[in-house]
């Protein structure tokens, strides 16, 4: 529910950034708008909750590609238009022809995959950075940052789903305007279709209306490019319907049966085809009574001069109604035009000089602070005004002195780092030799130490665990065990024993036998949750350990001499 309120509040910062409607955008007003909509903000909520998990379910994942006017959802819930209850289809109808562009967004939204392992990837970086370069233990913390621990898989998902937040708001703010717009500009071009052509001839749009049009047209066909028109935009011409071709026959017919059919030929009867639906009683009327000249009465001469006059009253009407739709379609896209979409943003006023405050009086300890600080700075200058001149040129100027500085430190830079590199392969180069070194530790030394590896043999800690398992101890026997492991490996040549490292540098640097390894790493997972991560070991685990263990702790088989 926070997350919904925090969706709606950008999503109202963006769109006041994007219209300017307001002086200036801020957050307390975007805050207080969602806060406005609380109870719709709640209802979005929970419905987009509903229908992800059961789109996602119910198709297996694919309505995550598929589906997408939800993604608009908390910004279209700000707009405060429908029911949030239908939010899909109010999503769907305020995107419009952006329902495509908004599918588009939902799947390069797979970037986040891209986000995931990269976070993963720099903190595990940071962390070897830290362990290398400052000497940090950070065993325990390297092994929660691992993919294979849930815990952190769920941080990364819910650093990596935050980090695209503001994204997404900005990505449904926009989608919806751009739907609005592209919804307009098609309602635009259709409202400037209706404008018809002989009334730019005949002065019916003035200068002004000419010049809004020419916008209207320019903005529109902008606005098309690229994108299919519907095919309810732009309106066609009005079908013809059977009675009006039934009566544009009788009319036909008449001034044949009169020959008179000059009167009808050609562009004649275009005006008759313009009128609208509500002149079409009249029209019957009008060739009713042209029949009853032209077949009852036999008078063909006054039929004639009927259907001229006829005519020319239709030619009048329809002019007069072609006069009614460009006004019409005038203001209409006047109204479009007049929308913040369609606006230049208003330059903002330049910020007003603030006055100069003039300081009140100072008080007498101000004086006296001044008068003292005056004093010592009398007292302390220096008695000869004009001091002797010094040589002070140098041989460089400042810019050649702050190069030859530059240049010595990528210089040294660069020196230091190839004494790294040259250290590290050395190294490499000797741990890449047939076995490690298996130093000796003074026996004096280790009887000082007795948690130290080397200070008892394999034997002797492995007797030592089994007797502090048999008192209930497991814990501490699990860390005799490791350390009776650690021994036998020594001495084995499979690693060097070294109270400054830690356990999975030893790992790292381990040489003994492949078969070892695997079990080797998963010892030293166990005894770094049991010992470091306080873990509690009951019997089970200690038995488990033990199984494991044992193995590891027996002397390796010795090889026979050749030829034998």
């Amino acid at each position: 529910l926070l997350r919904g309120v925090g969706q709606g509040a950008a999503c109202h910062y963006v769109q006041e950034v994007l219209l300017g409607t307001q002086a200036e955008p801020s957050v307390r007003p975007s805050m207080r708008a969602a806060l406005g909509r609380l109870p719709s903000l709640c209802i979005a909520v929970a419905y987009l909750a509903f229908f992800n998990l059961i789109t996602m379910t119910l198709s297996l994942g694919i309505s995550l590609f598929v589906l997408s006017a939800q993604g608009v959802g908390y910004a279209a819930t700000m707009q405060g238009r429908g029911s949030p209850l239908k939010l899909y289809g109010l999503c769907s109808r305020l995107l419009g022809p952006s329902r495509g562009t908004a599918t588009g967004v939902r799947w390069l939204m797979v970037v986040q995959v891209l986000v995931f392992f990269n976070l993963h990837v720099g903190i595990n970086f940071l962390l070897y950075l830290a362990r290398h370069l400052v000497g940090i233990d950070l065993t325990f913390t390297e092994r929660f940052a691992s993919l294979d621990n849930p815990p952190w898989l769920m941080f990364l998902a819910a650093t990596t789903f935050a980090l695209f937040e503001p994204l997404r708001a900005a990505t449904a703010t926009l989608l919806l305007v751009d739907g609005r717009v592209r919804q307009e500009g098609l309602d635009l071009l259709a409202a400037v279709q209706q404008l018809p052509e002989r009334n730019a001839k005949r002065g019916a749009v003035g200068p002004g209306d000419a010049k809004g049009v020419a916008a209207a047209l320019l903005l529109a066909v902008g606005l098309l490019l690229g994108s299919p028109t519907p095919a309810e935009a732009a309106p066609a011409k009005k079908p013809e319907t059977s009675e009006r071709k039934a009566v544009r026959a009788r009319l036909e017919k008449v001034a044949e049966a009169c020959e008179m059919p000059e009167l009808v030929e050609g562009t004649a009867l275009k005006d008759f085809d313009a009128l609208g639906t509500a002149e079409g009683a009249k029209l019957e009327r009008f060739v009713r009574h042209l029949e009853q000249q032209a077949y009852d009465d036999d008078d063909c001469e006054s039929a004639a001069v009927t259907l001229e006059s006829g005519l020319a009253q239709v030619t009048a009407t329809a002019e007069a109604q072609a006069r009614v739709d460009a006004r019409a379609a005038t203001d209409r896209a006047r109204s479009i035009l007049a929308r913040p979409e369609f606006q230049d943003r208003p330059e903002k006023a330049p910020k007003e000089p603030k006055e100069e405050e003039v300081p009140e009086e100072s008080g007498w300890w101000r004086r006296f602070i001044d008068w003292l600080g005056q004093w010592l700075e009398d007292l302390f200058r220096r008695k000869d005004p004009l001091p002797q001149p010094r040589e002070t040129a140098l041989p460089l100027s400042g810019g050649a002195a702050a190069n030859v500085v530059v240049v010595a430190l990528v210089a040294l830079t660069l020196a230091v780092l190839a004494v790294i590199v040259v250290n590290v392969l050395k190294r490499r180069r000797g741990e890449t030799g047939p076995a490690l070194e298996v130093s000796t530790v003074d026996a004096a030394a280790l009887a000082g130490n007795p948690d130290h590896a080397l200070s008892r043999p394999p034997e002797g800690w492995a007797h030592l665990a089994d007797a502090l398992a048999a008192r209930g101890e497991y814990r501490e026997a699990v860390r005799n065990l490791y350390l009776a492991l650690l021994s036998r490996l020594h001495r084995d040549g499979a690693i060097l024993y070294d109270e400054t490292l830690s356990n999975w540098d030893y790992l790292r640097a381990f040489r003994g036998r492949p078969e070892v390894k695997a079990p080797f790493r998963e010892l030293t997972r166990r005894f770094d949750f049991a010992w470091y991560g306080n873990v509690p070991v009951g019997k089970d685990g200690y038995t488990e350990f033990r199984a494991i263990t044992a193995p590891l702790l027996a002397a390796p088989p010795a090889q026979e001499a050749a030829g034998a």
